[in-house]
């Protein structure tokens, strides 16, 4: 392993270790992602004794400022990219309501025996002595040729001290296409209720991992098929299931959406796009009706759909600010460019899907392109085919119109100025008719024919222009 520790802090640490008479290992995920070969900035060091001691010493021989936390007995330095975290081996032991271990200094040993999985106990010796030596108790690198996460425990024991480890389990079979150990898979459903006493929070940032993984349909699946997903989303479970009455059923939408996600992360790594995809039919379930001779209908599922949005992201302990509004208005507008798409387009559909979407519009089409899950090939090709109409003719009226982010060309001030009123209801109404009128086409989109406009709708409504304040 010698050839793999290239990185300068390897010979410092080792260094060290060797003037202070001291073992020292790097161990957990840098040393899982060096087998398998994936990029990894952060270097976790166990050190046979005090850990904050070491890493004072290593900061001052690098020169750099290092940051301690006392009551976790961790050390953290950064040099080169690379963020070193420090801290005496230790071992732990959990109380039943309470995922924070009670901690006491142990053996290199027992560090990797507190470690969640196989892969992720692996370490390798910096003492001089011993640099490069691979201390591989539990059978990791097995486990990473078998491609199996597995635990170095009993998984009950593992899961149940620590439940947020079941959704690392799934999250790192999801990241790395690993099958999870049999017996693992069976102390996960054991202990599905214990991930209640994880903080929201965390369950959240573990989920978001596995929606980030090239396929995250791996992870729902095993969430779902563990229970797990019943606990902590159970609006996305609602979707699952088909529902037949004289003959007539309609598709799984919960297999439908992770289609739908797994269709939309080849085109896209954006997260909020992603949750897009995860929550563009999540009405679907209070919508469903059976209409007599036409068969199942989820009217208005967009609507209630974008209203659902909110409450799921506070529940999910997910952001409540633009991240949030931009999937909401994805899956509001979400079937919009399908009904183009099936229709005959006009000027006027399409402006008011530009005026709606402004500068999503692209990220919009990219998900209703992954919508489509169908097998039949002649739909696919005929969709596909509809699409690509349906965006050439989106950037020619965006060019001719000018409608994406649209900013009225006549303001409620000018309206005011130019007849000589307080704002109030009549102001609306015009600005409205503005917006309406360009929108429809019967007026471009240009400051100039907005006044002509304005004048003839105020007059209308027995408004005088005050020639004086015509504006410009």
């Amino acid at each position: 392993m010698k050839q793999h520790l290239q990185h300068p802090i390897f010979n410092v640490v080792s260094a060290i270790a060797g003037e202070l008479g001291v073992d020292a290992y790097v161990i957990g995920g840098f040393v899982r992602d060096l087998y398998l070969n994936r990029p990894s900035k952060d270097i976790d060091v166990v050190v046979i004794g005090n850990g904050i001691a070491f890493a004072e010493k290593v900061a001052a021989k690098l020169k750099v400022k290092v940051s301690v936390f006392k009551s976790f007995g961790t050390a953290m330095l950064n040099y080169r990219d690379f963020e070193i975290e420090f801290v005496g081996a230790r071992k732990e032991s959990y109380r039943s309501d309470s995922r924070k271990p009670i901690v006491e200094n142990g053996t290199l040993e027992d560090d990797q025996r507190r470690r969640d999985f196989t892969i992720n106990a692996l370490a390798i010796a910096l003492h001089p002595k011993q640099f490069g030596e691979l201390i591989d108790p539990f059978g990791g690198i097995a486990d990473m040729e078998s491609k199996l996460i597995r635990t170095p425990l009993e998984p009950v024991e593992t899961f149940s001290d620590d439940p947020l480890r079941i959704m690392r389990a799934i999250r790192f079979a999801t990241q790395l296409d690993f099958t999870i150990d049999p017996i693992a898979i069976e102390a996960i459903k054991t202990n599905t209720e214990r991930i209640k006493i994880v903080s929201q929070e965390r369950i959240t940032d573990e989920l978001n991992k596995i929606i980030l993984s090239p396929k995250p349909s791996i992870g729902f699946k095993l969430l779902f098929d563990t229970g797990l997903l019943h606990i902590i989303f159970p609006q996305m479970v609602a979707l699952q299931g088909v529902e037949i009455i004289n003959g007539k059923g309609h598709k799984d939408n919960f297999y439908h959406t992770l289609e739908v996600l797994d269709n939309i992360c080849q085109t896209t790594d954006d997260l909020w796009l992603r949750w897009a995809a995860i929550l563009h039919d999540i009405a679907k379930p209070p919508t469903k009706r059976f209409e007599p001779g036409h068969g199942w209908t989820f009217h208005g599922h967009e609507d209630k759909g974008a209203r659902m949005v909110p409450g799921i992201f506070a529940q999910l302990k997910l952001p409540l600010n633009e991240k949030m509004k931009f999937v909401q208005k994805m899956v509001q507008l979400h079937l919009r460019p399908i009904v183009l798409a099936q229709e005959t387009i006009t000027d006027s559909a399409l402006r008011r899907l530009l005026f709606d979407a402004g500068e999503d519009i692209e990220a919009l089409m990219l998900l209703c392109k992954a919508d489509i899950t169908t097998k039949n090939e002649y739909k696919i090709k005929k969709y596909r085919s509809n699409f690509e109409l349906v965006q050439k003719k989106l950037k020619e009226v965006e060019e001719r119109d000018r409608i994406r982010n649209w900013q009225p060309p006549v303001t409620g001030i000018d309206i005011m100025a130019l007849f000589d009123i307080k704002e109030g209801r009549e102001v609306g109404i015009i600005k409205n008719q503005i917006r309406e009128a360009i929108l429809e086409g019967d007026i471009p989109n240009s400051r100039e024919a907005a006044i002509d406009f304005t004048i003839k709708k105020g007059e209308e409504i027995g408004l005088k222009v005050v020639a004086s304040r015509k504006p410009e």
